[in-house]
């Protein structure tokens, strides 16, 4: 769907909008880009990881501002923002690995059906009453959950118990094109 180019860049936007936020120091990946040459995406998530553990991961699910500036502002938010971390540090930029999700639509599924969910290649949200957890398809892949870890530590994510996609809560399912690291 994007191209090496689209790819490229949409990480290099996603670092410099980081390195701005936390330095102060303006990149030139985030000059002004053609929002209509670019794929839609109804969702944009951006990970953190240093030496391969994970630093932050903020997104949307639903874009409001065009892909590149969503991207940057999820950049900055999981630099920033992700309550599970402090704030990134000007020390940490170096070795900083960058990764770009942009996700598809959300389809409703039955859990149940095992057809449903590919692994690495979904990913979910659950939702019941007001909480909600997501994970990236990469995340099942990279911790080697199967299908039933998968759902259920998706809603561990979401606050729930780890049952919950059997027992009530609704399963969305989505794809992603993944990129940088």
């Amino acid at each position: 769907m994007f191209t090496d180019t689209q790819q490229r860049s949409l990480v290099a936007i996603a670092r410099a909008a980081v390195v701005e936020a936390i330095t102060g120091r303006r990149g030139d990946a985030l000059a002004p880009a053609d929002p209509g040459g670019w794929p839609g995406a109804t969702g944009a998530f951006v990970t953190l990881k240093r030496q391969g553990r994970l630093r932050g991961c903020i997104g949307t699910l639903e874009c409001r501002r065009p892909l590149v500036e969503e991207i940057a502002r999820v950049a900055v938010s999981a630099a920033r923002q992700d309550p599970r971390f402090d704030p990134l540090r000007p020390a940490e930029l170096d070795d900083l690995d960058v990764e770009v999700s942009v996700l598809g639509p959300l389809e409703e599924i039955d859990p149940r059906d095992p057809g449903l969910i590919e692994i690495g290649r979904h990913g979910l949200v659950v939702e019941q009453g007001d909480r909600r957890g997501l994970l990236l398809p990469q995340v099942a892949t990279e911790w080697g959950w199967d299908r039933d870890q998968f759902l259920s530590q998706t809603c561990v994510k979401a606050g729930l118990p780890p049952d919950s996609w059997c027992r009530g809560a609704t399963v969305y399912r989505f794809t992603a094109d993944v990129f940088g690291g």
